[in-house]
């Protein structure tokens, strides 16, 4: 056990599977322990290097186990299958694990707080209930239909109709479709108070962390893209620069080269869609709403002469991103040049 330098572990709901190398690679142990089990069997191991992939639950045992001394590194798991060397399996997946953590040209995802969890969570509850809410807006939109009803599309709309010309067409229905009508509106109330109540929980945050307040700031980057920025990569550091940033939020083209000639693709879609899609929306905005006194749009009117109304929006979402990047790493305040 002296000779443990380095540690994969590869995590489950209930069998977690542990590889132990020394500083060669040359394998020293494989266990496979429960859950209750491997924190006890680490806090007897020496201080040493461990891997995990980024999944869920990573981040919990990450700060488990830094608590006993030991440096933790997560690492996204498509990084980590080119050195699965047979079948996959937990004992080969482990033992991947292991090889990846040591490479000096491999990226890693910072471990994040139970607090920055908290606030992903939130969003993510916010972006199911947006997609609950259009659900049952549609249901309720087919259920008209099917009686030669039309209703405009969107929550507001829908809202003013009800309110407005319902009362018209309510008499052609049947007792049962207008019992139907009502747990179906009901049920999209209770999701919108539900959608309220977690917009309050990003607000809230957003007045009391400075980061989201010099977001706030940016043309383009509201207060959902600002919350979830900050709770996804804290202070930016773990980036070198702000390309590195917006390439990691797939804002960059896609590349398919070879033999020296280069073919550059749509942009790349990697990393974390929900912020992406904050960004590309905030751009949209500025797009659409430029004008001399809000934002610099010298640079945005020549490309929009030559280029997609769409590449311009990509192209500021990608400059919001490396501006966002610059705030946060630098902790500058926003000021149009």
């Amino acid at each position: 056990m002296s000779d443990i330098a380095i540690i994969g572990i590869d995590l489950a709901k209930s069998v977690i599977q542990l590889h132990g190398s020394d500083k060669s690679g040359r394998c020293i142990y494989r266990k496979k322990l429960r859950r209750h089990q491997v924190l006890p069997f680490l806090a007897k191991s020496p201080q040493c290097l461990i891997g995990m992939e980024a999944c869920s639950g990573s981040h919990y045992w990450a700060r488990e186990i830094q608590k006993l001394g030991h440096n933790v590194k997560l690492i996204p798991p498509q990084f980590v299958k080119p050195y699965v060397k047979t079948n996959k399996t937990d004992a080969a997946d482990a033992e991947a694990i292991c090889e990846a953590v040591t490479r000096p040209n491999m990226r890693f995802v910072p471990i994040k707080s139970p607090d920055q969890q908290g606030i992903l969570l939130v969003h993510r509850e916010r972006d199911g209930l947006i997609k609950e809410r259009t659900a049952v807006i549609n249901r309720i939109r087919a259920v008209f239909s099917e009686f030669g009803i039309a209703i405009p599309a969107g929550p507001k709309k829908l809202k003013e109709w009800m309110l407005k010309s319902y009362g018209d067409h309510e008499t052609e229905l049947s007792k049962v479709m207008t019992r139907l009508i009502e747990r179906m509106t009901e049920r999209l109330s209770l999701i919108e108070a539900e959608i309220a109540i977690l917009d309050k929980e990003i607000d809230n945050q957003n007045k009391v962390d400075t980061r989201c307040k010099r977001l706030l700031e940016i043309l383009g980057v509201g207060r959902l893209a600002a919350s979830a920025i900050v709770a996804s990569v804290g202070n930016a550091k773990e980036f070198k620069s702000g390309r590195q940033f917006s390439a990691w939020l797939g804002l960059v083209p896609r590349q398919h080269s070879s033999g020296g000639k280069q073919n550059l693709q749509g942009i790349s879609k990697r990393g974390d869609a929900y912020i992406r899609k904050m960004l590309i929306h905030g751009a949209r905005a500025v797009v659409r709403h430029m004008n001399k006194n809000n934002a610099p749009v010298e640079w945005i009117e020549q490309l929009s002469m030559r280029r997609h109304n769409n590449v311009v929006i990509v192209a500021v979402a990608n400059k919001l991103a490396r501006i966002v990047w610059a705030l946060l790493s630098k902790e500058q305040r926003y000021a149009i040049s």
